[in-house]
């Protein structure tokens, strides 16, 4: 039942609608089938399935408002989770931020978020993948753990204002990390896709396989400021904070008009409009583009846009709540749900070529703020960072901590490579100078 068409989705919510007495109600029903397997030391070590449909009720009597969830659709039971939203409403202190329901809403067609392929996945196929990939480093002697997640889900809305929307997605995601046997190696890649017709583990695990065998007897050299090469799984992350993910969490308007952002101006206000950026850095949001589609609506029911974030280094945009559009008179653009920075025709190798000296990093992990209003973070290099000298790698090199903020990094640039899909945005590998490395790590 996980994934209902359009006509089932919107008849059930129809028929909540229909049972509510609140000044406004608002309904979402959700749904997905998911399927996933995991591997350890080249063996399968879990698998499993979801398959769910979930309801929320929202209703307002006034400023006030109660939420109530179920997860079984007769009618007494939806009559029930109205009736119980209501009773909270009723129960709960007046939002002083309250803004009424939106009406009908005109929604960009997306139907590129969905592929059948995809959404057909067996366990068969999930097994054959996982199998090439283990098998290949069975082949060279390596040890792996990959985890392989793949989702088709649905989302639909109705409110008493009129607002109906509805979208299906999918998505594939693939991870896999590879060891040499003595530990002392280890390589990572990972990849994910709306539509699984490009997908080959065992291609993204021969990266990885590759980065895993290189490493082995990597050398210390001294912390410092470096030319680095970051490759996109340096600057997005699915399992931590990273880099270019806090910077664009950072472009809320509310936080910069409120003096809690590196986008606040002394004396109040936003820095929307200044310079902050190299002029080659422009990233945007489209939920529409074919590499990564998305949502064509946000949680509260906007229409998602094109819209761009930075533009030749200018602050052009900021999200907000409806709220704070309205208190502060700008703009209602709501979170984009990933985003896509614009790059060059280079690859990771063609900017190694380039590069005098430098260092490779592959991947950084365990991200940690140290001052939000610099963006100024803190983390480690992992499973693969190596030394650069006249356009080649020449060894492996010990791990470092790092402390930089991407504000600073995205004035040191030198070079931006071919953009890839990396959890749901599409990034550049990144040429920075400058780069700073502050103590070693032994860890691998």
């Amino acid at each position: 039942m996980a994934i209902l068409s359009q006509t089932e989705a919107q008849d059930i919510l129809k028929k909540v609608l229909s049972f509510s007495t609140a000044d406004e109600c608002d309904a979402t029903l959700t749904g997905s089938v998911e399927g996933n397997v995991r591997s350890a030391r080249n063996s399968i070590s879990t698998a499993g399935a979801v398959d769910n449909v979930s309801l929320g009720v929202t209703s307002y009597f006034g400023k006030r408002s109660g939420t109530a969830t179920c997860n079984q659709f007769d009618e007494a039971t939806l009559r029930r989770c109205v009736q119980r939203a209501e009773e909270i409403a009723r129960l709960a202190p007046e939002s002083p931020e309250y803004m009424p329901l939106l009406g009908a809403q005109t929604y960009l067609s997306s139907p590129q978020s969905y592929a059948a392929s995809t959404a057909g996945i067996t366990p068969d196929y999930r097994a054959t993948q996982m199998a090439a990939s283990m098998q290949y480093c069975d082949s060279k002697k390596l040890s792996s753990a990959g985890f392989l997640n793949d989702s088709a889900s649905f989302i639909a809305k109705r409110n008493s204002k009129g607002l109906e929307a509805y979208q299906r997605l999918t998505n594939l995601d693939f991870s896999i990390t590879v060891r040499t046997p003595d530990g002392q190696g280890s390589g990572y890649a990972a990849t994910d896709f709306t539509d699984i017709s490009k997908f080959d583990a065992a291609k993204l695990t021969a990266t990885a396989a590759g980065k895993a065998a290189s490493s082995v007897g990597a050398k210390a050299i001294e912390p410092g400021k470096y030319t680095v090469i970051l490759e996109p799984n340096a600057l997005v992350s699915g399992t931590d904070a990273s880099l270019l993910g806090a910077l664009m969490s950072s472009f809320d308007a509310r936080s910069a008009d409120e003096g809690r952002s590196f986008l606040s101006k002394k004396g109040g206000g936003n820095r929307k409009g200044e310079k902050m950026f190299d002029e080659r850095v422009t990233i945007y949001s489209d939920p529409t583009n074919a590499e990564v589609p998305n949502l064509t609506f946000s949680g509260d029911g906007r229409p998602q846009q094109r819209t761009t974030w930075i533009e030749k280094g200018v602050v052009k945009n900021l999200y907000s709540s409806r709220f704070w559009a309205q208190k502060s008179g700008v703009p209602s653009l709501p979170n984009p749900g990933g985003f896509i920075m614009e790059g060059g025709t280079q690859s990771t190798a063609d900017l190694i070529k380039g590069t005098a000296k430098g260092i490779l990093v592959t991947r950084l992990w365990y991200i940690r703020a140290v001052d939000p209003q610099t963006l100024l973070y803190t983390g480690l290099t992992r499973d693969g960072t190596f030394y650069i000298e006249n356009g080649a790698i020449k060894f492996p090199v010990k791990n470092f901590r790092f402390n930089e903020s991407p504000i600073i990094m995205l004035n040191n640039l030198e070079a931006i490579g071919r953009p890839v899909r990396l959890n749901g945005n599409l990034v550049p590998p990144l040429k920075i100078r400058d780069f700073t490395f502050t103590s070693l790590s032994d860890a691998v």
